[in-house]
């Protein structure tokens, strides 16, 4: 890798933001673009090769949020359901192209740590939003509503020692927010001789 190398993957990993899916333009993002994100998924650090990370993709967004919405509606006690959360859950997708469920499925070696797996499936969710970001998309990884609840696994088949790990809604956006860090770099480093 040389300076150029470096700095291209500098600019890729500053600029990437979260950008709500209300925030973006409703334009459709070419599947060949999706599928090559989800190639540098498949490029993530993995510990034994399992491999965990698994993308359920759904091209029409508005699928997802009302079954998403279903689940929540169905799931939750009366007293405590919510009509607005209700309304932004069958909406959230509506100017979305694309929307990823990002799933860590536990491997078969006892000796893997489930940690180690999530922390894998995250790698792979990184280098997805990542490309996104090359590719001028705008993301949201969310884990609100029914994401990490046991009706959610239900609804994708999953076994019980998998996990999801977020919502990922992929769009175009008109305007992209400024990055900033709150906390100053060198309160996050001990450097040890």
């Amino acid at each position: 890798m040389d300076n150029k190398d470096l700095t291209s993957l500098t600019n890729i990993i500053q600029n990437r933001r979260t950008i709500k899916p209300f925030m973006m333009n409703g334009h459709k993002i070419p599947n060949g673009h999706i599928a090559s994100i989800l190639e540098l998924a498949d490029w993530a650090p993995t510990h034994g090769y399992t491999e965990p990370w698994r993308f359920v993709v759904y091209e029409n967004p508005s699928e997802f949020c009302s079954a998403h919405a279903n689940l929540y509606k169905e799931n939750t006690a009366a007293d405590e359901f919510n009509d607005g959360v209700f309304t932004n859950l069958s909406q959230q997708g509506d100017k979305a192209s694309h929307v990823i469920i990002a799933i860590m499925k536990r491997g078969t070696l006892p000796k893997i740590p489930a940690f180690e797996e999530m922390a894998a499936t995250a790698c792979a969710v990184q280098n997805l939003l990542l490309g996104a970001t090359a590719l001028n998309m705008a993301s949201y990884w969310g884990t609100g509503g029914m994401a990490l609840k046991q009706p959610m696994k239900d609804f994708l088949l999953l076994g019980d020692e998998d996990s999801v790990m977020g919502i990922l809604y992929l769009g175009y956006a008109d305007q992209h927010p400024e990055g900033k860090r709150t906390i100053p770099l060198e309160e996050k480093i001990s450097w040890v001789k």
